[in-house]
């Protein structure tokens, strides 16, 4: 493993799926977070778009296109700074898959059969009606998510309570490597788990994190950063509350603690502070200023999106730059791997 001087900031992590838009989720919960810690960190952040082809039967080559150059515009719109930060799409850095593949021939089946989203998946892959295939990449995603961390010798990579189990078999998949080619080949991330805003729910279903695939299927369930303010009233009405008429904190539903959530994260409030706010108050009144706060949050994201979408050229110049600097770091991690498997 390389060694960095003691003056070199610590290196962080972190990517998103190219599939749709990003999400209120997405931005309260990660790319806020990325955006404040690009001071302090050196950042790799990545659009995960070899992640993005796990299930086949869902990709539309167009729309996958045009999801990889809207995610870049989005992380840049939010904040990242492609001066501070190396942004790249993972695709045009093939050291990922390459090193996926040599981790997941030092992964044992049991582990990753054992991961909870591949259980979750695959159950909701079936159909009494017909066979349905689940492809390989389900089960084998996680090696590909652990080489894209190790590449860069990430100290910490931000994550979700959810995503905490991934990056503990990550962990488990660097010992083993290590075990069985050299004990200081690849360094071992630790997680950083996100707490504001770090579990965003749906708003029609509070019970469940605020997802892309379940907002694809259901317009009710999440806002998108590209939302008109009227969508944002409309989708923010339709919220799941209870069925009384005024906000009692003592007593709240998980629907009303998800939007005094949002509330608090994005007026920069704390958790008791928001919560105080809204005691008493008509669930109307709570889906208004929730609403407003958004819409307010959101405006420049959106009008510099608009800027950037609109300049694919530009766009594209700062990918290939980041995956320039990316592959130089990944490049030397790789041929790490191969010395010590005997492949160069």
């Amino acid at each position: 493993m390389t060694t960095r001087s003691t003056t070199t900031p610590p290196r962080l992590l972190s990517g998103v799926q190219s599939t749709g838009t990003i999400h209120l989720g997405n931005y309260l919960g990660a790319i806020k977070n990325w955006v404040a810690m690009q001071e302090s960190y050196e950042s790799y952040v990545f659009i995960a778009d070899l992640h993005s082809v796990t299930i086949p039967d869902t990709i539309e080559p167009s729309k996958l296109r045009e999801a990889r150059t809207s995610v870049a515009a989005m992380y840049i719109a939010c904040g990242m700074d492609p001066k501070r930060a190396t942004i790249f799409r993972q695709s045009d850095v093939a050291e990922h898959a390459y090193a996926g593949w040599l981790l997941t021939c030092v992964t044992p089946l049991g582990w990753l059969e054992r991961m909870t989203q591949f259980k979750s998946k695959t159950q909701n892959r079936t159909d009494a009606n017909r066979e349905v295939s689940i492809g390989t990449g389900l089960l084998t995603y996680p090696c590909l998510q652990a080489a894209d961390i190790v590449l860069y010798d990430a100290d910490v990579v931000p994550t979700g309570e959810d995503q905490k189990q991934h990056l503990e078999l990550c962990r488990d998949i660097v010992q083993r490597f290590n075990k069985l080619f050299g004990s200081n080949c690849l360094k071992a991330p630790r997680p950083m788990i996100q707490k504001s805003g770090s579990r965003i729910m749906g708003l029609d279903d509070p019970s469940a994190k605020m997802s892309k695939s379940t907002g694809e299927r259901n317009q009710g369930h999440a806002i998108w950063l590209v939302d008109s303010p009227d969508t944002i009233v409309r989708k923010l009405r339709r919220a799941k509350t209870d069925l009384g008429s005024a906000v009692d904190i003592a007593q709240m539903s998980d629907g009303v603690s998800n939007l005094v959530e949002i509330y608090g994260t994005c007026a920069g409030l704390t958790p008791e502070s928001a919560r105080a706010h809204f005691d008493g108050k008509p669930y109307s009144a709570l889906k208004q200023e929730v609403a407003d706060v958004v819409i307010e949050m959101l405006r420049p994201i959106q009008q510099r999106y608009a800027e950037l979408i609109s300049d694919p050229e530009m766009l594209e110049r700062i990918l290939l730059d980041g995956a320039s600097k990316a592959r130089d770091h990944a490049g030397a991690t790789l041929k790490r791997m191969r010395s010590a498997m005997g492949l160069q």
